[in-house]
């Protein structure tokens, strides 16, 4: 591995994507330090200090620890992801929306436009709702408020600096995706939740010191994330392989085709997307119904707390439709039919055409419940770890699998360009197979 980062330093362009990005996420960690005006620094920390096991601290980890601190970049990149969501399923809805996808990078700078103005509409109510609740909440143990000022001057502030902090984050992944190396929005996510890895690391150690995390359980722990991560990396990196057979074809004097191939399809095809859609979905009204003094309100609210039996089945439900819809809107089975049937190309024993996109979804189906129940299967651990054994909330499956997932998808990237620049990749054994 350090020859293929000797190596892959030496290609100049490639450099520099990478410099790009390591430059643009400092920029996205020191605008999580900077607080937003008018609000009780004291009285923030020990509220989640409180709520750190909560939907307070899920959310907090999806910002990178933003909320904790109410910095400028609080609401983290979830509007963005809320609005992608919408306009993904909108584009399946409107017609007008799914011609609009269908008329290439034209169509898709025009979504993508549409999805902006979505995104600070969302952030505008967030922050909003968000400024409301904040003065009507204190410390647990001082009762000294969090905010210092209460008013509708705080509360425009606070919406006009969130809604700022918001696009500028959406705007850094989305220079990071064009002009660095990975996704622009998933390594935002990434390093929130590695920036807050040797914090979580010290707390557990506290909690062992202070008697609440049993110390014989501290190794078995250890040994059940290794576990975790080997079951993250064999899923994400698991393909199952259609043999293609290529007819031959006599063109002139030469003879071309007759050569054997295959189809690579992914157990999980959807990688780290459902998870993160379903926890913005989740996250936005239970976000709202927090800091909103209604009564309906808040035993809805309730019924949706973190950990609940009604909580975690909505989130495997969307986890499970968000696994189908993904693959579905990324991979279709008549376009690669044709696509083999143009290029020569069949599956052995299948007829070309439309029983071999038959043959192809059928298996993709296959695969896409495989691949629902290991998603839903690894994030629901964070449930089962906080509830049963007092575990840190960091540990969960939610957490791993984005790391993971993201870190696997960067690093193929980045062996791609090594690729074709006549460089071998990170290891000599082998290639990462990326998720896509």
């Amino acid at each position: 591995m350090a020859g293929g980062i000797k190596s892959a330093a030496n290609i100049p362009e490639l450099r520099r994507r990478v410099t790009f990005t390591l430059l643009m996420l400092a920029v996205y960690r020191i605008g999580v330090q900077i607080p937003t005006p008018g609000i009780n620094g004291e009285a923030l920390a020990a509220f989640f200090a409180k709520n750190s096991g909560t939907l307070f601290g899920m959310f907090n980890m999806f910002s990178g620890g933003a909320l904790s601190k109410f910095s400028i970049f609080a609401l983290g990149i979830m509007p963005y992801i809320s609005a992608s969501i919408i306009f993904q399923l909108l584009t399946v809805v409107i017609p007008q929306l799914e011609s609009l996808s269908k008329e290439g990078e034209a169509g898709h700078r025009k979504i993508t436009q549409y999805t902006r103005y979505a995104t600070v509409g969302l952030s505008l109510v967030q922050s909003l709702f968000i400024s409301i609740g904040l003065e009507s909440m204190a410390a647990p143990a001082s009762g000294a408020m969090i905010v210092i000022h209460p008013g509708w001057s705080f509360r425009l502030m606070t919406v006009l600096t969130l809604t700022s902090g918001t696009a500028f984050i959406m705007w850094l992944g989305e220079q990071m995706t064009e002009r660095g190396i990975g996704n622009g929005i998933s390594l935002i996510i990434f390093a929130g939740i590695v920036a807050r890895m040797p914090a979580a690391i010290a707390n557990t150690f506290k909690m062992v010191s202070a008697g609440e995390l049993a110390i014989i359980f501290l190794p078995i722990l250890l040994v059940f994330m290794a576990a975790v991560i080997a079951l993250i990396i064999f899923f994400e990196t698991a393909q199952r392989r259609i043999p293609i057979q290529y007819a031959k074809r006599v063109v002139g004097n030469k003879m071309y085709g007759g050569q054997h191939s295959h189809l690579p399809l992914k157990v999980n095809m959807a990688g780290v997307i459902p998870p993160i859609f379903a926890s913005s979905i989740m996250m936005f009204p239970a976000t709202i119904g927090g800091f909103v003094q209604v009564d309906w309100i808040k035993r809805a609210t309730s019924m949706l707390s973190w950990g609940s039996p009604l909580h975690t089945l909505l989130y495997v439900v969307f986890m499970v439709f968000f696994c189908f819809f993904y693959t579905a809107v990324t991979f279709n089975p008549v376009d690669v039919a044709d696509n083999l049937k143009k290029n020569g190309g069949f599956i052995p024993g299948v007829r070309p055409g439309k029983k071999t996109a038959e043959f192809i979804d059928k298996i993709m189906i296959r695969l896409t419940v495989i691949g629902a129940v290991y998603v839903s299967a690894v994030c629901v651990l964070p449930t089962v770890l906080i509830n049963k054994f007092n575990v840190p909330f960091y540990f969960g499956g939610t957490a791993l699998l984005i790391v993971v997932g993201v870190a696997i998808d960067t690093m193929s990237q980045i062996e791609s360009h090594m690729v074709m620049r006549n460089y071998e990749g990170f290891m000599k054994s082998g290639r990462i197979r990326g998720r896509r």
